[in-house]
């Protein structure tokens, strides 16, 4: 699902076709043996489906696919992809196999693992870059099969963090990774490393959980969802637009092949809209930061923080001393015990906070106009943020409206909490940039969840897929 840009005419900015055609490996195992598993599938039909409990509208590619494995006559095949975030890293192994019925790519098993910080935090050490992804290498070897490494793609795509970086460093850290891949005995090239588009990581996420969900089943816009992906140095908005939606938005459309179904895309990647990007702005509101001194602590006093907080940050390889204002804001609150009487309490000033979130987020000008008509599934910290405050099960996942994002802000706003120092100020960004950069009311409702079907959100599955029918 390899992006190739091709310029299309248009009036206001640059349209780009992008060919996401399926070319699956010939001579896979499975089509050797087509008739006789198809065969052998219909003979042991009954039995396969008593003892795996099938449900029947996948009855027989499942039962035959089974089958096949259990002769040895097909075995998955695993593709690797390590997400180097802006706060970290997650390594994804990915075991898929191929239906005999149909030659559909089916997704078997995942491991999911994870280190902090990200790549981009060794910023001046490059080799401690590389070796920050030691532990995820050995973890992924464990459950591959070591026959299997020399046949199993291994590619990194590092986002917002490395786009943030210098060129010279974000490039030393590259190399330094690529190194470590050349050694690792798994299938690497030239191109195996790189900095991802903002453009191939909002559509591999929307690929990703339109896949999982079983969504692309008509290969019409309203058959799919829209993707909101928070991360931490870039946010991304990706959709399936209407035919009269596709007018509105000048730019930033894609013309995507779906499994040899064409679709029109848009996406958009808003660099330094992640949550720790937007929070270290939101942060250091109205300081001049042109020459910081990377070894000392930057001390901030924001209006975004309580009075009482006194807490160490650390964010694009600087150092923070975060506290609340010099003069905090208070007010009294009534005591629930027997006596009454009130209490002094340390607040965040909301209306000052609201006012520099606005500001920030109000640089947005390019904005996803109909995503408001799409079923929305939101995850990253949209979904990590929602968990921490109670609105959504960590495990399950759940359905809000965007307005329980304002409630919450506005009572942990409310409350000095030193345990969770910024989740006053990232409850209510994440409101802001819902209301005024997406468009989305109050009454929208965002399906937040962090896996479906056990598989994990991520834009990783959507490039395993461009690995395995475009090639690394």
């Amino acid at each position: 699902m390899e992006v190739r840009q091709r310029k299309l005419k248009s009036e206001n900015e640059d349209t780009y076709e992008a060919d996401y055609r399926p070319r699956f490996k010939k001579g896979h195992p499975g089509r050797r043996y087509f008739v006789v598993m198809a065969l052998l599938g219909i003979l042991f039909l009954g039995y396969i489906a008593i003892s795996y409990d099938l449900k029947p509208v996948r009855l027989g590619s499942q039962a035959i696919d089974t089958l096949a494995f259990s002769l040895n006559f097909q075995k998955p095949f695993y593709v690797v992809v390590i997400d180097a975030g802006s706060t970290g890293s997650r390594a994804l192994a990915f075991s898929f196999h191929e239906s005999i019925l149909g030659g559909n790519l089916i997704l078997d098993h995942e491991l999911y693992t994870e280190t902090e910080p990200g790549v981009s935090g060794y910023a001046d050490k490059p080799k401690d870059a590389a070796k920050s992804l030691v532990v995820l290498l050995d973890k992924v070897k464990s459950v591959i099969p070591r026959s299997e490494w020399q046949h199993t793609p291994l590619s990194m795509r590092a986002t917002a963090g490395l786009r943030l970086l210098p060129g010279h460093k974000a490039q030393d850290i590259l190399e330094e990774c690529k190194k470590l891949f050349d050694e690792s005995g798994f299938q690497v090239s030239k191109n195996s490393i790189a900095i991802m588009e903002g453009s191939d990581e909002g559509i591999f996420s929307w690929f990703t959980v339109n896949f999982l969900l079983e969504r692309f089943n008509t290969y019409s816009p309203g058959s799919t969802v829209a993707a909101l992906d928070l991360g931490g140095g870039s946010t991304q908005v990706t959709f399936s637009p209407t035919p009269a939606q596709e007018k509105k938005l000048d730019g930033h459309i894609y013309s995507v092949n779906i499994f040899n179904h064409n679709m029109s895309i848009y996406t958009h990647s808003y660099l330094g809209m992640g949550l720790m990007a937007a929070r270290k702005a939101i942060l250091t509101h109205g300081m001049n930061l042109e020459n910081p001194n990377a070894k000392t602590p930057i001390e901030i006093r924001s209006e975004c923080v309580n009075p009482i907080v006194s807490t160490e940050w650390s964010y694009g390889g600087l150092n923070y001393l975060v506290k609340g204002p010099v003069n905090g804001t208070h007010k009294l609150v009534k005591t629930q015990n027997f006596a009454g009487g009130e209490v002094d309490r340390p607040i965040v000033n909301f209306s000052e906070c609201l006012k520099i979130i606005e500001k920030y987020v109000g640089k947005i000008k390019v904005k996803p106009e109909g995503l408001k008509d799409h079923e929305i599934y939101a995850f990253s910290y949209y979904f990590d943020r929602a968990t921490e405050v109670g609105l959504v099960d960590p495990f399950s996942g759940g359905i809000i409206q965007v307005s329980a994002f304002l409630k919450q802000a506005m009572d942990a706003c409310d409350y000095p909490n030193t345990d969770q120092p910024f989740i006053c100020l990232d409850l209510t960004y994440i409101y802001v940039l819902l209301r005024d950069a997406f468009g989305l009311e109050p009454t929208t409702k965002l399906f937040l969840y962090k896996k479906i079907n056990g598989h994990e959100l991520s834009w990783a599955l959507g490039a395993a897929f461009n690995i395995i029918q475009n090639g690394l």
